[in-house]
């Protein structure tokens, strides 16, 4: 079942938050990219975390206020494509494309920019203010990685804007990017893949043989059609209950799928491959005009010691080694701190001691400083929780842990 407005809006936010927003903002990427990061850094404490109606995905969704303009943001699970081939790939592809978004960020990873902009094409074929947000860009310097922003916009025909999670003020311009975008009066559509010849007579021809419903969008029709060329039965499903489309009972359309079909390059098998060839192409194509590698081979120390680690030779006795080191940390190598600081934490008593003896400190708070804590150090650390969160206390609640870590090991 798709996501909705009533399912994804208001009614799931209000339950934690009854802050009003104006605009609805979807966050989507690739699993470890910074998308949350960067989803929590815009929304802070003001989050809300549940599941998706029907479904056992996390969803996470959190208001941003920006010049007095608060902003609904929802972190849509992770996922490196639309194809519908997981649960998490069904619900970012359905929450995207059947609700009435005001903006889509794409979080894209600037260290291995081909692999995001495969997600980033998908997304544009289905929605409309698209935002492109390029992230890791610090991680991309390390590697000496460089990626040209304004050409990889110019390229996409969306806002592009460069982030560094940690980096407020990067996250200011992305936040300004989308109050730009959301407060245009003009829809913003990135550019169109093109198919091959064929494949793009055939869309034609499918777009003519369809009533669509009159607030669909021309970048919306053409994904339906993409769809139904894909053949995808739990998405064409979607599609006719979202979008009010006749697709199986559509008789001239079914015939002429039919008919489709014996060609052996527009079977379902075939025809699924030919369209994802061409989006892998594509992004290729765009990485090898925007990305430059100062360092070409900058995995190369990664590999070595990769190939060594999980040779077949080597492999298996490192990790008997590593192994071998932890055994021996946890059972003897742990003493030595232990005593280290012990030895140091009892000098600095018999300091103390000669201290508060000098200038006579009452027996009352020498008890609560030093006695009370020197006679309870080899005791769990409960015992220091009750002092007073004096300076002493504190150096003997130090000295008292590692006693204790001692006597456990």
């Amino acid at each position: 079942m798709g996501l909705t407005v009533k399912s994804t809006g208001n009614q799931v936010f209000s339950k934690t938050n009854k802050k009003k927003y104006r605009y609805q903002i979807a966050i989507a990427g690739n699993p470890n990219v910074g998308k949350s990061t960067i989803f929590n850094a815009l929304t802070g404490m003001k989050q809300h975390t549940g599941n998706w109606p029907g479904k056992t995905v996390e969803n996470t969704t959190g208001i941003c206020t920006f010049h007095k303009e608060n902003y609904l943001l929802v972190d849509i699970p992770g996922t490196y494509s639309l194809m519908s081939n997981s649960e998490e790939e069904e619900i970012a592809r359905d929450y995207i494309c059947f609700t009435p978004l005001d903006a889509t960020v794409v979080i894209v990873d600037a260290t291995c920019l081909e692999r995001s902009l495969n997600l980033v094409e998908q997304i544009m074929e289905m929605t409309q203010n698209v935002i492109v947000c390029v992230n890791l860009l610090d991680e991309a310097q390390k590697k000496k990685i460089e990626i040209n922003l304004k050409k990889l916009e110019k390229i996409l025909g969306v806002p592009v804007v460069g982030t560094i999670a940690k980096k407020k003020k990067t996250l200011r311009i992305l936040m300004e990017t989308i109050e730009k975008t959301v407060k245009s009066k003009k829809k913003q559509e990135g550019k169109i893949i093109k198919y091959s010849q064929e494949i793009e007579e055939v869309i034609m021809n499918i777009q003519n043989k369809i009533e669509y419903h009159s607030s669909q969008t021309s970048l919306q029709k053409r994904w339906c059609v993409l769809k139904i060329l894909d053949g995808d039965e739990k998405i064409i499903q979607t599609i006719e209950k979202k979008q009010q489309i006749k697709i199986q009972k559509n008789e001239e359309l079914q015939n002429y799928l039919q008919k489709l079909r014996q060609q052996k390059e527009f079977q379902k098998q075939y025809i699924r491959d030919k369209l994802i060839n061409t989006i892998v192409k594509e992004t290729e194509e765009i990485c090898k005009e925007v990305v430059i590698f100062h360092e070409e081979d900058y995995q190369k120390k990664g590999r070595k010691i990769d190939k060594i680690l999980t040779s077949k030779i080597w492999g298996i006795p490192i990790m008997l080694a590593f192994l071998g080191i932890i055994l021996w940390i946890t059972i003897i190598g742990a003493n030595y701190p232990s005593q280290v600081l012990s030895a140091f934490f009892g000098k600095i008593q018999e300091y103390l001691e000669a201290w508060a003896s000098l200038y006579e400190i009452p027996v009352w708070l020498k008890g609560i400083a030093i006695d009370r804590n020197l006679s309870n150090r080899n005791m769990d650390s409960s015992c220091y929780a009750t002092t007073y969160g004096n300076i002493l206390s504190f150096i003997y609640f130090i000295r008292g842990l590692g006693s204790f870590t001692k006597n456990c090991i």
